[in-house]
C-alpha cells in the first residue's frame, strides 16, 4: 500500500493548497493563475515522487517494522509538498513583481 501517505495527506495537501491560491487575494489575473496551478501541479508531483521513494526505501531495510515504509513514505511526500511551496510563496511575489 504504497500510496496510503497521499490518501492520507490528501485533505491537508487541499488545505494548504487552497490557502496557497486564495492569500494574498490581489492580483488576481491569469500570470499569477497560472503560476499557482504550475507550483502546485509540481508540488504533488513531487509529493507522490517522494512518497514513492521513501516506501522503497523504507521497504528496501529489512531491519525496521513494518509500518516504517509508511512513516518514511509520509515525511517524503510531506517535506516534498512543503519544499516546493516553501519557494514558491517568494518566487511569486518576485515573479508577479516583475511584469
Amino acid at each position: 500500500m504504497p500510496y496510503l501517505a497521499i490518501v492520507l495527506f490528501l485533505p491537508w495537501f487541499g488545505l494548504l493548497g487552497s490557502l496557497f491560491w486564495l492569500f494574498p487575494r490581489q492580483p488576481r489575473h491569469r500570470r499569477r493563475r497560472l503560476f499557482d496551478g504550475a507550483a502546485l501541479a509540481v508540488a504533488f508531483a513531487l509529493s507522490v515522487a517522494g512518497m514513492l521513494w521513501g516506501y522503497r526505501l523504507g521497504a528496501a531495510d529489512a531491519g525496521t517494522g513494518a509500518i516504517w515504509k509508511q512513516v518514511l513514505a509520509t515525511l517524503v511526500a510531506y517535506g516534498a509538498f512543503l519544499m516546493v511551496m516553501t519557494l514558491a510563496v517568494p518566487l511569486r511575489a518576485w515573479w508577479l513583481a516583475r511584469r
